[in-house]
């Protein structure tokens, strides 16, 4: 059970990193179009985007796929740049269709994100008899972690349209427009 909190706490850091600030962006452009009557649709979203990750660091750490790490570095801006744009385009969501689409392109990118800290997690669990259970701590970890990202979010947008009567639509252009700037960057710099 010891090993649970380790694990966990490095799935939580993960997430948390400022220097590693790539999965940050992608879950506030995730979840920038939602608000605070949303929050079980975003939890949804965060955990496709979980059970994404965590297919992928799981393969990985079994040692089932490979992929090109730079190839994957690129990749991991472009989720956020196509995340950030799809909002900024996007007309106002009403339809669960557009939810079972986003779930679906976030469970997608969770996939490609996931593969971007396979190779470090699959050194630290390569010293396990079993790896299952510090696989499953980092992932709740990781979960964790993104749901905080989310609550601050929700509720610094809270605030925004609430208090500084913010429009909606303003409010997601601007979040996503910043974000899609320095996630452009980002894969121009790793092409």
């Amino acid at each position: 059970m010891q090993d649970f909190g380790v694990y966990f706490e490095l799935g939580l850091q993960h997430i948390l990193d400022l220097s590693g600030y790539d999965h940050i962006l992608f879950v506030i452009a995730l979840c920038c179009t939602y608000f605070m009557k949303d929050w079980r649709k975003v939890v949804v979203l965060v955990t496709a985007f979980t059970v994404g990750h965590s297919l992928t660091l799981a393969l990985s750490v079994f040692n089932l796929i490979r992929v090109n790490t730079e190839l994957i570095e690129f990749l991991i801006p472009v989720t956020i740049v196509i995340t950030a744009f799809s909002n900024v385009v996007k007309k106002r969501r009403r339809a669960s269709s557009t939810d079972w689409l986003t779930y679906g392109y976030a469970l997608f990118f969770g996939l490609i994100h996931g593969l971007g800290f396979s190779n470090y997690l699959r050194s630290l669990l390569g010293k396990e008899s079993s790896i299952t259970w510090p696989l499953f701590a980092f992932n709740v970890g990781l979960e964790i972690g993104q749901l905080a990202i989310v609550f601050v979010v929700l509720v610094v947008s809270f605030i925004a349209t609430s208090i500084f009567s913010v429009s909606r639509r303003d409010w997601t252009f601007f979040l996503s427009a910043a974000i899609f700037g320095i996630a452009l960057v980002m894969a121009l710099e790793r092409v």
